[in-house]
């Protein structure tokens, strides 16, 4: 199993290629001379972002004076995702822990396993990789709020359904299967 460690990594990131719609979702570590690049849904980023946010604020809560209430500022990464761009594997599970001897956030991708796979005895060569990163509660702030903005970037919801809308409108399920105008087919496009 190979395990890509990064304590602490000097760059960590979601990030997206291509338009909304159609795009490829990707968690980056960067450090020591190596990148790892691994490939998630939009849905996994999103859920990161808020049980991130979520395990901060209890340890906040919990007296940890040194996790931050928001990100720092100075820890903003808008930079797009190093290149190249090579998929080490595709993220199945992910876990969060607090490490409290470090004060750091232990966050663990896992690649995911095909089915036929699971059925039978796991073999150590056919474990899955994973991708570990130890960060500073003020870098995962920072990651945080990357990720958010990064999901909430996408094709807008539907007022009516919350789906996202395509250029060309989509199938409303609240208009009883209706396909919706897009705003240039409304102005007298066709």
């Amino acid at each position: 199993m190979p395990v890509f460690d990064y304590d602490p990594p000097e760059r960590f990131v979601a990030g997206a290629v291509g338009q909304p719609g159609s795009r490829a979702f990707f968690l980056q570590a960067r450090g020591q001379g190596r990148l790892t690049t691994v490939g998630l849904e939009k849905f996994q980023v999103a859920a990161l972002a808020d049980r991130l946010d979520e395990l901060l604020d209890e340890v906040l809560r919990r007296g940890g004076t040194q996790v931050p209430a928001t990100a720092p500022v100075a820890l903003t990464d808008n930079d797009p995702l190093d290149v190249p761009i090579s998929e080490d594997f595709r993220v199945g599970a992910m876990a969060l822990a607090w490490d409290a001897d470090t004060a750091q956030v232990v966050i663990e991708a896992q690649e995911a396993v095909a089915e036929e796979e699971e059925e039978f005895e796991p073999s150590p060569l056919l474990e899955p990789a994973v991708l570990r990163v130890h960060i500073s509660p003020a870098a995962a702030r920072a990651f945080t709020r990357r990720a958010m903005a990064l999901v909430a970037a996408g094709r807008p919801p539907c007022p009516l359904c919350g789906q996202p809308l395509d250029a060309d409108g989509h199938i409303c399920v609240r208009l009883n299967g209706y396909r919706g105008r897009s705003a240039s087919q409304a102005e007298g496009g066709e």
